[in-house]
């Protein structure tokens, strides 16, 4: 491979979408299309085919093809279905119907009507939190615009600043996705904080009653944004103030995500590449605008993408009632 005229970056997708079972041919054209002679095109590909390092690497892709099998029946039962087409909003939903028809069938799920009573809906809008807890230092993560994959290395983005002047950028600042207090900015667990435990109510069926660091806060302007990623648990993402943009795609189509970084796609899902990630093509987008006062549920292994609308505050939780047993639910 070494000997072919092209760029390492180009070796390394072309040898990974071969190992993925994509098309010689539809490679040959993209690379055509960036400039490369066809012949020289052709000729790399077929290099790359024979080249020991990606031979190996396909017979393991090979090896793992009964996995891929059962997750492209799942697909194909999940398209049969209709869901892929549709993401159900349902009103007052009773706990046991949201387990038996979604919690437990693994789809998602937005739910209205549950938070009508939370004092947090008016106590939680940003100038309220300001004049509460102003004087609070919270953590949160600042200057995200000058890495884009400031998700996968976000240690270098944390800053400490007064809840006062962070909610004062962010509602004077306009649109951006450079200042966001996140769920890894643990607010909540601040002594000076706990209090806004007081403003939610219990979804008394839905979720156990706990104070700890499995429920998590996000505050953020309009404009923040978090990459296609997946988590390692069930969430119940309930929208506080301010609407949020969401994309989710099936846990069983991780096939087709480049996942190449812990639990995050190298796909931005707001501009595709298609030709730089073909396999994407296969993948099934259910959207929808989470509205306040709406839950939505993203089960464990979902892919998700996050686009906040409004200035927003939303928290989210982990520690579901399972009838019959609390045992946590973690893609390992």
């Amino acid at each position: 491979m070494d000997s072919q005229p092209l760029a390492a970056e180009q070796q390394a997708w072309l040898a990974e979408n071969l190992t993925r079972g994509v098309p010689p041919a539809l490679l040959t054209e993209r690379l055509v299309r960036e400039g490369v002679e066809s012949e020289t095109a052709r000729a790399a590909v077929e290099a790359a085919r024979r080249h020991p390092a990606v031979v190996a690497a396909t017979r393991v892709t090979q090896r793992q093809g009964e996995l891929r099998a059962l997750f492209e029946t799942y697909s194909v039962l999940h398209r049969q279905s209709g869901w892929h087409q549709r993401l159900e909003r349902r009103a007052d939903l009773s706990a046991s119907e949201f387990f038996e028809r979604y919690y437990y069938a693994h789809r998602p799920v937005i739910l209205q009507g549950l938070m009508k009573d939370w004092p947090a809906m008016e106590s939680w809008r940003p100038e309220r939190l300001a004049e509460r807890f102003g004087d609070v230092q919270v953590e949160v993560m600042a200057g995200r615009e000058s890495d884009p994959v400031h998700d996968i290395a976000p240690e270098r983005f944390r800053s400490v600043m007064s809840l006062r002047d962070f909610i004062q950028r962010l509602r004077s600042g306009g649109p951006t996705n450079d200042l966001y207090l996140t769920a890894r900015n643990f607010a909540l667990e601040r002594p000076e904080l706990r209090g806004m435990f007081d403003d939610l109510r219990p979804l008394e069926g839905f979720l156990r009653p706990v104070r700890d660091r499995t429920v998590k806060l996000w505050v953020g302007p309009a404009g923040t944004l978090t990459s296609l990623h997946h988590d390692l648990s069930n969430i119940l993402f309930a929208q506080v103030h301010g609407r949020k943009h969401f994309k989710l795609i099936p846990s069983f189509e991780l096939h087709c995500l480049y996942n190449h970084h812990g639990v995050w796609s190298e796909v931005d899902a707001t501009r595709p590449d298609l030709e730089r990630f073909p396999a994407y093509r296969d993948v099934d987008v259910v959207e929808a605008v989470l509205e306040p006062g709406e839950l939505l549920f993203i089960p464990v292994g979902w892919w998700h993408w996050v686009h906040a609308l409004d200035v927003s505050v939303s928290v989210s939780f982990q520690t579901f009632e399972v009838p019959g047993g609390n045992t946590p639910w973690r893609l390992l």
